[in-house]
């Protein structure tokens, strides 16, 4: 299993808000979001959003600690990032 949750340093509606990825596959990453009770709503792209408040439940059930950096170069090299579409230049 290689579920992993980057600190909480992402401001948004007035939170603290980390990123919960999987570098293995999706369906890790759903059936890990499930289990922790995490709605399907939070998902975007590539991540599930999860606030500072909860953090600590996805680490307690099993998800990594890593830098930001690391998270996205771990997905990257998996082929499971899907960065936002940038408009032509």
């Amino acid at each position: 299993m290689a579920i992993l949750v980057d600190p909480a340093t992402w401001p948004g509606r007035g939170r603290l808000w980390c990123h919960l990825v999987s570098d293995t596959s999706f369906e890790e990453l759903h059936a890990f979001a499930a289990a922790c009770g995490i709605p399907e709503r939070a998902f975007e792209r590539d991540h599930y959003d999860i606030p500072e408040e909860r953090r600590a439940d996805v680490i307690a059930a099993g998800a990594a600690e890593v830098r930001s950096r690391e998270l996205v170069e771990r997905i990257t090299a998996a082929g499971l990032r899907r960065p936002k579409h940038r408009p032509p230049a």
